[in-house]
């Protein structure tokens, strides 16, 4: 494995990415006194919960190169790079083995970075298994594609994504260079950088969306867009609907999902995760396709940014809050931190300084349920009932009301 030149240690500046936060709680006085030391980790993995859909999953990885974008920090003759992966509805996947959450070089960088490298062995595998073919039904799969926060990778929500391809969506998750932990197919591993030149906007990642948005155009019409003509799973391609496409995103992949849509009808249905939906210029321009806003931290109440791009939605639109939940509770760090609190010894105290109150439990529910919800509604005209108010199932989802 090696490693490329262009590896920063400065990037995590917040808790948007599990090490982070993992570095968070460790800093936290222990219980019992200061001296404790942390209990030694333990040798079982870490889990993941399984989807609830009634398909096994299926994934595969694509090795993608945007010619239209030249990479100045790469250097002359060479253009944006990023690994993408598909998760999909499965079929036979016993001989197919599974996935992990993170590739090993990737993942290994990133609980590095936060001192924490002891815990690679204790990874988690996915559900997804690597290479199975995909199940046809008759009918094209609607398209989800995912966009990660500053700092993390694109497995960080791994419970929503393989939760939907196990109800049959093809989620496509992208890992955006140079703001992320990723392992390309000849070894390499990139990391955050601390480069201006880097680009990491959220505009950044928009565009590295809808250049996905162009593969998946490609992969429907029977053609690999894989750099390196892999071979895929049988029945990929053509299997792809572009015509049913919704999008979603957490923190900075959040505001750049709202960007995307904002300048790419091909999608018809997005949902941000606590987006801030902070750019420069800001965003602007009305919305008419359906967004829905799960919040945490940053609400419209206290940040004019999610306010300013809610007056704006014109479309249906819906905001939701879970009681308790911090900025990182929408995403895998519920399942897997109170594993790790278990490892570490934390208190129940400590505990919920990262994650915050919400019950890891419920927290994963609404991760599965809710998104699964909208898409439903709005890429395949199903009308269940979740989102027309609070349920008695998920008691910590609020509904936050009015026009501002």
């Amino acid at each position: 494995m090696t490693t490329t030149t262009f590896i920063s240690r400065k990037g995590m500046t917040r808790r948007s990415a599990l090490g982070a936060a993992l570095a968070a709680g460790a800093a936290l006085p222990l219980a019992g006194g200061a001296g404790r030391a942390a209990a030694r980790p333990a040798t079982a993995r870490l889990m993941l919960p399984a989807p609830t859909g009634p398909h096994p999953v299926g994934t595969v990885q694509l090795h993608l190169v945007d010619r239209s974008r030249p990479d100045d920090i790469a250097g002359t003759g060479h253009f944006r790079e990023l690994m993408a992966t598909v998760w999909y509805p499965a079929r036979d996947v016993r001989r197919y083995p599974v996935a992990p959450w993170m590739p090993a070089g990737a993942l290994q960088a990133f609980l590095a970075d936060a001192g924490f490298g002891d815990l690679a062995p204790l990874g988690p595998l996915s559900s997804g298994h690597v290479g199975a073919p995909v199940r046809r039904s008759g009918r094209r799969l609607p398209v989800v594609v995912f966009s990660h926060g500053a700092h993390s990778h694109q497995g960080d929500h791994t419970v929503t994504v393989q939760e939907l391809a196990s109800r049959g969506y093809a989620v496509v998750t992208v890992a955006h260079q140079y703001d992320t932990y990723t392992e390309f197919p000849d070894g390499r591993v990139a990391v955050p950088v601390d480069d201006e030149r880097a680009p990491t906007l959220p505009g950044d990642f928009a565009a590295d969306l809808r250049f996905v948005l162009d593969c998946v155009e490609q992969l429907a019409a029977g053609s690999n867009p894989d750099i390196d003509r892999r071979e895929l799973p049988a029945g990929l391609l053509g299997s792809l609907d572009p015509r049913r496409v919704g999008a979603f995103g957490w923190s900075k992949g959040g505001t750049a999902t709202a960007c995307a849509m904002l300048a790419d009808e091909r999608i018809r249905a997005g949902l941000g995760l606590d987006a801030p939906m902070q750019m420069n210029p800001p965003l602007t321009g009305d919305l008419v396709r359906p967004f829905m806003m799960m919040s945490a931290e940053f609400t419209r109440a206290t940040n004019p940014e999610v306010a300013a791009f809610w007056s704006h939605l014109r479309g249906w639109r819906l905001n939701l809050r879970a009681r308790g939940a911090v900025h990182i509770s929408y995403g895998d760090n519920e399942a897997l931190f109170p594993q790790v609190a278990k490892v570490r010894g934390w208190s129940a105290r400590q505990l919920q300084d990262v994650i915050g109150t919400l019950d890891p439990v419920q927290a994963v529910r609404i991760q599965q349920a809710y998104p699964a919800a909208f898409f439903d509604k709005h890429l395949r005209h199903r009308q269940g009932h979740l989102l027309d108010g609070p349920s008695p199932a998920f008691p910590a989802v609020t509904f936050v009301r009015g026009t501002g």
